[in-house]
């Protein structure tokens, strides 16, 4: 366990360097859309491995590895969403932008090029991003867990528009595996409840 939360440390740490670094780059660097994709593809992969380590631990629960690998979740679920919220801050700080006053227009919900299922990846990105601590749980309580569950939103919708919108078939992929996963985790779940007589 001392190993994971190690990893799960470096993962905290590159995550804060992110969003430190990233709008700065983003709004005022060289915008290099080939570094811009690996970071997308970064932060669609951690959000794609959260997404199916819970569902993975609950088919196959006399594998332990996979139950500590649970753990990890919350590093990689901040990982992707600071990466998202990175780019998001570089848009509002950048110099001329309307980014803030183009969310109230039509066009910023627009289902034309997908950017509806983008939008909505941002929003729920930053509202994980910002409650995925120690005093978030501890404040909203119960609650905590139903804003979480932003985590499927979050990765559809992200999946939605990297697979239609930048023609990406490891978003599509990705996200079958994890319905048909998640699926059958529910079905393996109820099977085990119906035996259990609960």
């Amino acid at each position: 366990m001392k190993i994971l939360r190690i990893i799960q440390n470096i993962l905290l740490g590159i995550s804060l360097a992110l969003l430190a670094l990233l709008p700065l780059w983003s709004a005022f660097g060289d915008s290099n859309n080939s570094l811009q994709g690996a970071l997308y593809t970064i932060s669609f992969t951690s959000v794609t491995l959260v997404m199916l380590v819970r569902p993975l631990a609950d088919i196959f629960i006399n594998q332990k590895w996979l139950r500590k690998l649970v753990f990890l979740r919350k590093g990689f679920g901040v990982l992707s969403a600071s990466i998202i919220v990175g780019f998001m801050i570089g848009k509002i700080i950048s110099p001329d932008s309307n980014y803030i006053a183009s969310i109230f227009t039509r066009e910023y919900w627009s289902l034309e090029n997908y950017s509806l299922f983008a939008h909505l990846g941002d929003i729920t990105g930053f509202i994980l991003l910002v409650t995925s601590n120690n005093l978030s749980m501890m404040l909203l309580k119960k609650n905590w867990k139903r804003i979480q569950k932003l985590a499927y939103i979050y990765f559809y919708t992200g999946g939605i528009y990297e697979a239609f919108a930048l023609d990406s078939s490891f978003a599509f992929v990705s996200m079958v595996i994890v319905l048909v996963v998640s699926a059958s985790a529910f079905i393996v779940k109820m099977l085990r409840n119906d035996r259990a007589g609960i």
